[in-house]
């Protein structure tokens, strides 16, 4: 499953909008990776390092790919802290 998803929270995904959305992947049974929407390369998204490093800011668009059994939930979840304001 793929979804784009435009980043809500003003600090984009660093600290603890990051914090918070590596903590929502792990509570799923799916692998997910994240990358910018405009780019090709996608991390493991259960690493806040790999998140972090993207430099995804305000207003950017990431890309969202999950599989396993929880891809659908996983990504409903994730797409929800991104788009909350903080």
């Amino acid at each position: 499953m793929e979804r784009l998803v435009d980043i809500v929270p003003e600090a984009g995904l660093h600290a603890r909008p990051a914090s918070q959305f590596v903590q929502t992947v792990t509570e799923y049974d799916a692998t997910v990776e994240i990358g910018l929407a405009d780019g090709e390369k996608l991390v493991p998204a259960n690493s806040m390092l790999a998140v972090t490093g993207l430099g995804a800011k305000h207003g950017d668009t990431v890309r969202l790919v999950a599989t396993g059994d929880d891809a659908e939930a996983a990504l409903d979840a994730i797409e929800a802290v991104l788009s909350t304001p903080e």
